[in-house]
């Protein structure tokens, strides 16, 4: 039974994924996600059960609308796939922990961010208010060691970016700020220094990257928060490894 709970958070996160899109293309909009049906952005066609299976509707459809042939987004099967994948991941990092729980908390709203992100350039405050009780109440039920960490690490996260907003005079935003705040609570201390220093080198390689590609230009403002989101995920599953590593090479 044990070798089927990766499989089956694997299904369970692709559904939760697609969830997440929802969320992410709407909260913005302060649409509903919860009674409107999904429907084609061109053509206004309500889509069908079969349209909306988690990544095997698009490749059935041929990344297309069934109904008018739209192109469709590449980011929707990307985002259910990645989102399995991690779920599977919580579990092979936690086992059948309280901590599980946590961790697909945590997953959910950087999934939803980054869709909102990559989208629209807007970290949703409903979003970022909707998940600060509950990272509070799961750090209480299952907190970090020690367990102040979470207090310090939100701390850290909100006046560090709200003092890189100050100097850069706008360069990152309060949504950002906000952001990094509830990952203190998950992460703690150390990891959240250790998000921030990542997502800075991640942005500026995929940055150079688009720049030489000339998908973007030098004046383009991008969003910064999928690389948050991406840097997030990696101090959440390697950062002891990778702060063990650092404390072990250079002190």
């Amino acid at each position: 039974m044990d070798n089927l709970f990766p499989l089956l958070f694997f299904l369970l996160g692709l559904i939760f994924g697609s969830f997440f899109n929802v969320i992410g293309l709407r909260v913005p909009h302060k649409q509903s996600f919860t009674y409107n049906r999904s429907i084609c952005p061109k053509c206004k066609q309500q889509l069908s059960w079969y349209e909306l299976i988690p990544v095997l509707s698009y490749i059935f459809q041929q990344g297309k609308c069934h109904n008018c042939k739209m192109t469709i987004s590449p980011l929707y099967p990307s985002v259910e796939l990645g989102t399995g994948l991690i779920f599977a991941l919580c579990y092979v990092k936690t086992g059948l922990d309280l901590e599980l729980v946590t961790a697909w908390l945590f997953v959910s709203l950087l999934v939803i961010i980054f869709v909102s992100d990559i989208k629209f350039m807007l970290i949703p405050n409903r979003i970022l208010l909707f998940f600060f009780p509950l990272f509070v109440i799961a750090r209480i039920i299952r907190p970090l060691d020690p367990w102040w960490s979470s207090i310090t690490g939100m701390l850290a996260g909100v006046m560090i970016i709200a003092i890189i907003i100050v100097i850069s005079r706008g360069g990152m935003g309060a949504g950002d700020m906000k952001l990094f705040g509830l990952l203190g609570i998950v992460l703690g201390f150390e990891k959240t220094l250790l998000t921030l220093f990542l997502s800075c080198v991640i942005g500026a390689i995929i940055g150079l990257i688009l720049l030489l590609l000339e998908v973007i230009d030098r004046k383009q403002p991008v969003p910064f928060g999928p690389y948050i989101v991406i840097a997030a995920v990696i101090a959440y599953f390697q950062g002891d490894f990778l702060l063990n590593w650092y404390f072990h090479n250079l002190f």
